[in-house]
């Protein structure tokens, strides 16, 4: 085995370990069909920038397994075989910045890496900074709603349009999650295509953001009109839309900010 194919099978197997168990739960919760069109509870772009990660760490030839390499793998396998999904993508974080600090500068292996530790920003850092943060980013978001529908707020409770009862904002529903796939899909396409970071990257990130947010007040604005309109739309069917629709958005502006490299590809 090759040193790209020993760092890409622990990449999978990390990987795999990570959304093992929200695949088991979408698919108990949802049934198979509805579960898979919600990707399982874990975003399209996470499955897409996995697959990238692994096809550039494969890229790269010629060196051997280290004894070093060997002892990453023996604690990154530790930490994977722990009965908790938060340990494998913790495990992907160090893999990844461990490869980052060895590989060459210009290497498809760094790139990879990179990409690989953006994977754990929506699948683990950010859940950790909304345990410690939950109560002020949910206080956004119900003020958000509350002022779109022109209603009461306590928290992150929302009270209906109809006045039929209240709208509460789960951590599910937050925007944070949406914006954490922002940095994912930004180096992803950046490291993908290498586009060279300049300060208009911040405006083009910022209008992703901004779009993440719009999407997500909008989609919990429409729930807040009545409990019909909450059925409607939460759940499995609903999800499935609003991601979509989040998805195209945020890859539409990242794709803008490196038009340059992404075209002169095509």
């Amino acid at each position: 085995m090759s040193r790209s194919e020993y760092f890409a099978a622990l990449c999978v197997l990390g990987c795999i370990n990570g959304i093992g168990s929200r695949a088991i739960q979408a698919i108990a919760s949802y049934g198979l069909v509805e579960a898979t069109f919600s990707t399982f509870d874990v975003s399209a772009l996470v499955w897409i920038a996995g697959a990238i990660a692994v096809g550039l760490l494969l890229e790269d030839h010629g060196d051997r397994i280290t004894t070093i390499d060997m002892a990453v793998g023996a604690v990154f396998l530790v930490l994977v075989a722990l009965p908790i999904a938060a340990a494998s993508w913790f495990g992907l974080t160090a893999l990844g910045l461990y490869l980052v600090l060895v590989a060459g500068a210009a290497t498809s292996r760094r790139r990879g890496a990179k990409i690989l530790i953006a994977m754990t920003i929506p699948m683990l850092w950010s859940r950790l900074l909304f345990r410690f943060f939950s109560e002020f980013i949910l206080h956004i978001d119900a003020s958000l709603v509350g002022r779109t529908l022109g209603t009461a707020t306590a928290g992150n409770v929302v009270r209906f349009a109809d006045g039929s009862g209240d709208l509460v904002i789960l951590p599910a529903c937050s925007s944070l999650a949406g914006l954490s796939l922002v940095v994912l899909c930004w180096v992803t396409l950046s490291q993908t295509v290498q586009h060279p970071w300049s300060m208009r990257d911040v405006v083009w990130c910022a209008l992703a953001s901004i779009s993440v947010v719009a999407v997500n007040v909008t989609r919990i604005s429409v729930m807040g009109l009545s409990g019909a309109h909450y059925e409607m739309l939460h759940g499995a069917w609903g999800n499935f839309a609003t991601n979509t629709m989040t998805l195209c958005l945020v890859a539409g502006f990242c794709m803008l900010g490196a038009r340059r490299e992404l075209f002169a590809r095509a």
